[in-house]
């Protein structure tokens, strides 16, 4: 998040698309409910589904799913035809507009209309609510990133939000929320395939050097692969082991007969993680991991806060904190790491990530800071690119419309769309043991329009077989007009009936995430 969750209290307009935030984040959608009521802060929601925060809207935009570029291009259209964008701001700040607006003028309300199902009188409406505010923020999840373009999505975001002259001031801003409590933070510190802790790039020889030095070994400047590229790469006979540690990919992971085929041929696989996963059945060795409570160290938050976690319990059984474990492995394997405590490693980190520079434990003792921190002194940044952009101008790009990468057909009429609910998170490891939560969510359900179910004679509650290209899963019935018309959604939590064996392995180019979000099955009472 270029801002922080307090700045939705402070912002004239939020524009949500693509998160049902009530059940997904629901301490952020805490704060953008107080903001509507308590300061008077207008709200557009942009979903296909009729999500909780719709009743707090000024206005709801229906978009077909898959159609986020062109609804995006059509606001800009407005905004630039009746010159409601911020002239100066993008003289000074920005590089690029002419060729950009050349590209959205194309997308004329009636067209977007046609495309997206918007009406364009709504489309008006929503683009000058935004445009006109002082301070207006976006809000978006991976409803917007999880498609084979989402990085297109992504880019006509920050594009909105520079034409309004959004980013860089307190209550504005671009702010994805992240899906788990330290996403943020496992990317920082380079759980990514191309860069280093701190997003400094592997193929840059001074990095290289740097972390050599740091660490006492010899290091690769080859970028790695991504999650989802390993999966080719181990059928390719390229990859022959995988080590995994607290992720359950034979829920969460797209086209899961192509995953499961791809663990049945790996020499050796590890899993490290809290419980005994899908995945970790699979394993040739399972490493029994701490818990959140019990081990002390730091989670960085979705609005970039690193904060402090303290141990609780003592680990139960023969489980140890993840750092202890790689520690151990890493020794056997002839380089040792020399930490005694997390505190070591936190320290480590200040001096090898100059965003993180300034955080200690000290600091971080009973209030979190937010990156950039960069020395002792620094107060942390509430938000990003006050005076200008890292690159030094905003660059605006050109973003053309591109079809999802598969769409409904006579032999399979139906969208699908996956996501969570309120009462599981991600693949259940931890949710689905709690007793409460599953009585009161204990099976898949989806979700169906009435008139869907009319034609094909599904009642609430029946069992229906839904099918994709990939595979099928039986699922209960939901008759209801939340999901559009001819579409179904289904939480993707349940790993005795994974909605992902149904999901479509299309990737983004750039970001290589997977299309969750746009595929098409058919409907089939049982």
């Amino acid at each position: 998040m270029t801002n922080s969750i307090a700045d939705f209290r402070k912002a004239d307009v939020i524009l949500l698309t693509g998160s049902n935030s009530t059940e997904n984040y629901p301490v952020i959608a805490l704060n953008m409910k107080k903001a509507i009521i308590e300061n008077k802060t207008k709200l557009i929601v942009v979903d296909p589904r009729e999500i909780e925060l719709v009743k707090y809207a000024e206005i709801w935009l229906r978009p077909k799913p898959g159609t986020d570029v062109v609804w995006l291009n059509g606001m800009m259209y407005i905004i630039i035809e009746e010159d409601l964008y911020d002239v100066s701001y993008v003289a000074e700040r920005t590089e690029n507009f002419m060729a950009m607006k050349e590209t959205v003028m194309k997308y004329n309300p009636e067209f977007v209309e046609r495309l997206t199902g918007i009406p364009s009188e709504d489309l008006k409406k929503a683009a000058r609510i935004y445009a006109q505010a002082q301070k207006g923020s976006i809000a978006y999840a991976m409803g917007i990133t999880q498609h084979a373009f989402g990085t297109n999505n992504v880019k006509s975001i920050a594009n909105l939000a520079m034409l309004c002259g959004n980013v860089g001031i307190e209550g504005g801003g671009v702010n994805p929320l992240r899906g788990q409590n330290n996403v943020q933070g496992a990317c920082d510190m380079g759980a990514l395939p191309s860069v280093f802790p701190g997003y400094q790039s592997v193929s840059e020889q001074k990095n290289v050097k740097k972390f050599e030095e740091a660490w006492g070994i010899k290091l690769s400047s080859k970028p790695g692969l991504a999650v989802t590229d390993m999966w080719s790469a181990v059928l390719k006979e390229k990859l022959k082991g995988i080590y995994i540690i607290g992720e359950n990919p034979v829920v969460s992971d797209p086209n899961l007969k192509h995953v499961k085929d791809v663990f049945k041929k790996l020499d050796f696989l590890v899993v490290q993680d809290i419980f005994m996963t899908e995945t970790a059945r699979l394993a040739h060795v399972v490493l029994p991991a701490a818990s959140y409570a019990e081990k002390d160290g730091t989670f960085t938050n979705t609005e970039r806060r690193v904060q402090r976690v303290r141990k609780g319990i003592k680990p139960i059984g023969d489980s140890r904190p993840d750092w202890k474990i790689i520690c151990s492995l890493s020794e056997k394997m002839g380089s040792p790491m020399n930490y005694n405590h997390p505190e070591d490693i936190m320290e480590e980190i200040a001096g090898l990530v100059p965003n993180y520079g300034g955080i200690h434990y000290e600091r971080i003792e009973n209030h979190g800071l937010q990156w950039p921190c960069t020395s002792w002194e620094h107060p942390g940044t509430p938000y990003l690119h006050k005076d200008k952009f890292t690159r030094g101008k905003g660059l605006f790009q050109s973003v053309e419309f591109i079809l999802p990468n598969e769409l409904p057909n006579k032999e399979y009429p139906f969208l699908l769309s996956t996501g969570r609910e309120l009462y599981h998170y991600n693949s259940g490891t931890m949710t689905r043991k709690v007793k409460g939560l599953h009585t009161i969510s204990p099976e898949v359900i989806a979700e169906i329009h009435p008139l869907d179910a009319e034609k094909k004679g599904i009642e609430n509650k029946n069992i229906v077989k839904i099918t994709s290209r990939r595979g099928e899963i039986k699922a209960r019935v939901s008759i209801t007009k939340r999901s559009p018309e001819g579409t179904v959604f289904i939480p993707f939590h349940f790993g005795e009936m994974a909605v992902n064996l149904l999901t479509n392995d299309a990737l983004d180019p750039v970001a290589r995430i997977p299309e969750f979000k746009v595929c098409a099955v058919r409907i089939e009472q049982i």
